[in-house]
């Protein structure tokens, strides 16, 4: 007969094996809209790779997402659409700075419905009589919005254009206005174009616009393994691979 010991341990054994994935975690990642597409896929591909972790996706305008994380929200992970809001949360030790990785980059283009009688080919043709709404993102919270304001004021356009401008507050709600045909152009990335299809046209591609640097890192709060994973996994060769396929470049 089996000593009470020998009992006793293989009664703990059977419980781990029985209790599962010893690292089975659920983390929430906030990201930026311009990446709902991509991370949705990303998270189905993540949890198949790691079998016990979840991933919660929050989507939203990355001024916005920095706010809800300023404010107590629940997040492991953050990613911007640009430096400047990821830096914000570094600066406010809201982000864990050693964990910081820049994954992907994205490029400006406008947008025009389908069936559009003017496409515009630069800014300046934005100002024009015949292009009476614009798109575009609230620059306060959107890294597109606020950058595509400022080429405006640059080049002196943006009294003539002011006054056509409908806010969207992430740069989803700025492609559906022109997918619906209720702007006649809008400010998006080129990945959001190239998600809409056929619904909507490329006009041009934004000259003198910088290249969006996504950068993503594990919050001052985390503590979870699996949200560490998760940076490293949209930086291998799997995570890469899933957002060349939805049109995002190399970082």
């Amino acid at each position: 007969m089996p000593k009470p010991r020998a009992i006793a341990s293989l009664l703990v054994l059977f419980s781990l094996v029985c209790a599962g994935p010893a690292q089975a975690e659920e983390i929430i990642v906030s990201a930026a809209a311009s990446l709902t597409n991509a991370f949705t896929t990303v998270k189905q591909r993540f949890e198949a790779a790691h079998p016990g972790a979840t991933v919660v996706l929050n989507f939203g305008a990355a001024g916005a997402l920095l706010r809800q994380l300023e404010s107590g929200a629940p997040v492991d992970v953050f990613v911007s659409a640009d430096q400047k809001f990821m830096d914000e949360g570094v600066a406010k030790n809201l982000i864990d700075p050693a964990t910081r990785r820049d994954f992907a980059r994205n490029i400006m283009v406008v947008v025009v419905p389908p069936d559009a009688k003017t496409s515009p080919a630069d800014l300046k043709a934005l100002a024009a009589p015949g292009i009476r709404r614009i798109a575009l993102g609230n620059p306060d919270t959107t890294p597109l919005g606020r950058d595509a304001r400022a080429l405006f004021q640059a080049a002196g356009l943006w009294p003539a254009v002011q006054d056509k401008i409908i806010y969207g507050e992430t740069v989803r709600q700025v492609l559906d206005y022109a997918v619906r045909g209720e702007v006649d152009a809008a400010f998006v990335f080129a990945t959001d174009a190239m998600q809409a299809g056929p619904k909507v046209r490329v006009a041009f591609q934004v000259q003198g616009a910088p290249s969006f640097l996504y950068p993503v890192a594990v919050t001052r709060m985390s503590k979870k393994l699996a949200a560490r994973t998760f940076v490293d996994y949209l930086n291998g060769p799997e995570g890469q691979a899933t957002l060349r396929g939805f049109g995002f470049l190399k970082p």
